[in-house]
């Protein structure tokens, strides 16, 4: 989608352990970790749908309200990486790819169908900055979820109300925009977002 050259676009790694927003006034969030401590981003800058504080990996930003809302529209897909507690049984991947029912702002929520897939090997990751539980605690593994959709913490609820909670997820692409081997922390301006 091409966009207006006065808007700028971003594509950064957001690291764990930070916000999708550029800064807070809740008293509350003060000791909190921001975007805007990565970059000088310019004025009137949006995450393009958010990552919670504990999810990483590719975050789209932009100064085009309306580059957001076609993005967050149902139009582009977005790819997760999840690692999740256990072996994750062929009947949990069929039962995500189907949709399950998670619970959205105090409602119950049937999610749409979704391609999943069983990662036949660790994906090649940074090493994330705060360590998680290694495999004395039992075996982890990783899927791969694709969705069009993206409630609030949609991936963590969808893989524990399979039984197999999330305990590291990545966004690694939206539409043909790709992780790749960027670094977390990093931020690359570019002319337009191709997806």
């Amino acid at each position: 989608m091409e966009a207006s050259k006065s808007h700028r676009h971003f594509i950064i790694y957001k690291p764990y352990g930070y916000l999708s927003q550029f800064k807070s006034q809740d008293s509350k969030q003060q000791s909190k970790k921001f975007l805007g401590s990565l970059y000088n981003f310019p004025e009137n800058t949006m995450a393009i749908g958010r990552l919670d504080e504990k999810s990483e990996g590719l975050l789209l930003i932009t100064t085009d309200g309306k580059m957001s809302d076609f993005i967050n529209s149902q139009k582009v897909e977005k790819e997760y990486y999840a690692q999740v507690d256990g072996t994750i049984s062929a009947k949990a991947i069929e039962q995500l790819k189907s949709g399950v029912e998670i619970g959205f702002n105090g409602k119950k929520y049937q999610t749409k169908p979704c391609k999943v897939v069983k990662l036949g090997k660790v994906p090649e990751l940074p090493k994330r900055s705060q360590k998680i539980r290694d495999d004395r605690h039992g075996p982890t593994s990783w899927v791969s979820i694709t969705l069009n959709e993206g409630k609030f913490r949609q991936v963590r609820k969808m893989t524990s109300a399979v039984g197999f909670p999330t305990l590291r997820l990545v966004r690694t692409r939206v539409g043909n925009i790709q992780l790749g081997i960027m670094q977390v922390g990093e931020v690359v301006a570019v002319d337009k977002f191709v997806l």
